[in-house]
């Protein structure tokens, strides 16, 4: 029998939610902040300056996802991304 995996993408769906929210959750507690779309446009780039460091992290997937996410909310906002 081979071997297979049924709903793997449930499983995947739950790890990157978890990582997504630890992300927020550190970057929140870091700058005080209720949540990660309330960043300066400079702790923007000092977490995106240190996601570069640790691209190849399993974590850069949720430093991706909240740095989109701050730039669609500001985007929608209309607020400035400088």
């Amino acid at each position: 029998m081979a071997f297979e995996w049924n709903r793997m993408h449930k499983w995947e769906d739950n790890h990157e939610r978890a990582i997504i929210e630890d992300v927020e959750e550190y970057i929140c507690e870091h700058y005080d902040i209720g949540t990660s779309v309330e960043m300066t446009p400079e702790q923007y780039i000092e977490v995106e300056k240190f996601w570069q460091e640790y691209e190849f992290s399993v974590m850069s997937y949720g430093f991706r996802t909240v740095l989109e996410n701050w730039t669609n909310y500001r985007e929608e906002e209309g607020l400035d991304l400088e």
